[in-house]
């Protein structure tokens, strides 16, 4: 009885553990981020509702909200495209509706990721 409920603990643990945000890296394969963030052909785009955007993002980055990414395809194909927002939830819905639209695009996760990337760049330079 005892083995049964330590197994059933770990196995709850376990799947806790590995439910968050497992989807992305199966879905799409992590492309060096890094790298793709500090590209001069990069078009950065923040995916959160405009009052979180006016809040604080990425430098360069524009706003394009999850609802509304959709509608801007055609402004966004050809480029080179990383998407991010608040958690990375809202980041992975834009990947799957621009790669179904053959946009080039990469998640770039949370807007401070990017935001951490691009102050990592400049500040070792």
């Amino acid at each position: 009885m005892l083995k049964g409920k330590i197994f059933g603990y770990i196995l709850i643990s376990s799947l806790a553990l590995t439910a968050c945000k497992t989807k992305s890296t199966a879905d799409h394969p992590k492309a060096d981020i890094k790298q793709i963030v500090k590209s001069s052909d990069i078009t950065l785009v923040d995916v959160r509702i405009p009052e979180q955007y006016e809040a604080g993002t990425a430098k360069g980055a524009i706003n394009i909200p999850l609802a509304e990414i959709e509608n801007n395809i055609d402004s966004l194909k050809g480029k080179k495209v990383v998407v991010f927002c608040n958690k990375g939830i809202q980041a992975d819905q834009a990947m799957d509706i621009l790669k179904k639209n053959g946009v080039e695009a990469y998640d770039g996760t949370t807007w401070k990721n990017v935001k951490a990337i691009q102050e990592e760049n400049t500040s070792g330079k």
